[in-house]
C-alpha cells in the first residue's frame, strides 16, 4: 500500500468529508487533492534524500514522528508542525509554489490549499516514520522507499509533479542533507526560500 493509500485509509470518510469542506469541493476531488499533496511531499522528501547526508538527516528526523497520531491531533499544533516540515522539505517559497500548483491542478482555492497542506505533511511523516520503524529501515532504505513511492504516482500526475519539483529544486541534488536539522545549507537556501524552524 502506498503512502497515499495509507493516508486516505487513515482519514476515512469523515476525514475526507472534512477535507472536502475545507476545499469547498466534493469528496472525490478532495481525495485527488490529498493524493496530489502526498505526492508533492513525498517527492520533496525524495529529492532531499538523493544525497546520503540528506537520507541520514531525514532518518534521524523520523524518530521524532514515530507513534505520533496526527490524525487525531490538535489542529493548531498540527499546523505548526506541518509548516516546520514543509519548510524543511520545500522551503518557504517552494511551499507557496507547490500550493499554487496544487490549487491550479485541482481547481480549488489556493488559500484553502495553504491551510490543508500543513495538516497533511505531519500525516505523511508519521506514516513514513512508522513504516521505517516497523521494517527497521536505515537511511538508504528510507531513500529507496521514497523512490518507490514516487514511481507509484499515477501517470497523469507524475510528469507535472516532476516539473514542479524541478522548478522548486532547480534540478539539483540537494547537498549536505537538504533542509533537515544538522544537515548543512540545503538546496533551497540558494535563492529558493527557506525556513529557519526545526522539526
Amino acid at each position: 500500500m502506498t503512502l497515499q493509500d495509507e493516508l486516505l485509509d487513515r482519514l476515512g470518510e469523515p476525514g475526507v468529508e472534512q477535507v472536502a469542506g475545507m476545499l469547498g469541493a466534493d469528496p472525490a476531488r478532495a481525495r485527488d487533492v490529498v493524493r496530489s499533496m502526498t505526492g508533492v511531499i513525498v517527492g520533496g522528501l525524495a529529492r532531499n534524500t538523493q544525497h546520503p547526508d540528506g537520507a541520514e538527516a531525514l532518518r534521524s528526523a523520523l524518530e521524532d514522528h514515530v507513534d505520533a497520531d496526527p490524525f487525531n491531533g490538535d489542529v493548531a499544533s498540527l499546523t505548526r508542525d506541518g509548516h516546520s516540515i514543509l519548510g524543511h522539505v520545500l522551503g518557504g517559497q517552494g511551499t507557496e509554489q507547490a500550493a499554487a500548483w496544487l490549487a491550479r491542478h485541482a481547481g480549488v482555492d489556493t488559500g484553502a490549499v495553504m491551510k490543508l497542506l500543513p495538516l497533511i505533511a505531519p500525516m505523511v511523516m508519521s506514516l513514513l516514520a512508522d513504516r521505517a520503524a516497523a521494517l527497521d529501515m536505515d537511511a538508504r532504505d528510507v531513500a529507496d522507499d521514497l523512490v518507490r513511492e514516487g514511481a507509484a504516482v499515477p501517470d497523469e500526475l507524475s510528469e507535472p509533479l516532476d516539473r514542479l519539483l524541478t522548478s522548486i529544486f532547480g534540478g539539483a541534488v540537494p547537498p549536505l542533507g537538504g533542509l533537515w536539522p544538522g544537515g548543512g545549507r540545503g538546496a533551497l537556501e540558494r535563492g529558493r526560500g527557506r525556513s529557519n524552524s526545526d522539526l
